[in-house]
């Protein structure tokens, strides 16, 4: 049970997966509903953070070379494309509704990454992402419920 668990954390943090992915490995794993979605929320909410640490500090480092130039780029431009209007229009609320929709592109990476284009404040940018992450991570907790009761 430990296994899973540390598994379904690392899910929640890897960007291959986030809470999206790691809150129902954990349930159908048998992991106690109420630990894994505790466990696999705070990990998620650690990525915010790590992301502000990466993007402000070792991207500058990095940019340098033209490989990952082009990468940073082309992410950047997702970033803005697909959240851009939503962030600009609504701010705060913005990247909330960003992060919180359930969806491949959508969670704290890609809504660190709109902050940060959009400088947004730290402390209001991990307020934002967190409550995201929060009400993501309660859709899938209660969708994977659903599933698992066969409802």
């Amino acid at each position: 049970m430990h296994k899973d668990l540390i598994i379904a954390a690392l899910w929640s943090i890897s960007p291959f997966g986030e809470a999206k992915v790691g809150i129902p490995y954990g349930m159908y794993q048998g992991v106690n509903e109420y630990v894994v979605f505790i466990v696999c929320f705070l990990a998620n909410v650690m990525v915010f953070p790590l992301m502000m640490f990466f993007l402000e500090y070792i991207n500058r480092h990095l940019i340098k070379w033209r490989f990952y130039k082009k990468s940073a780029v082309f992410v950047g431009q997702r970033a803005k494309k697909g959240s851009g209007n939503k962030i600009q229009r609504f701010g705060f609320l913005g990247i909330v509704l960003f992060v919180m929709i359930p969806l491949p592109g959508t969670g704290v990476y890609a809504g660190s990454i709109a902050a940060y284009l959009f400088k947004m404040k730290k402390r209001e940018a991990f307020a934002a992402n967190t409550i995201g992450i929060f009400f993501s991570s309660v859709i899938i907790w209660v969708a994977t419920l659903m599933s698992m009761e066969g409802i």
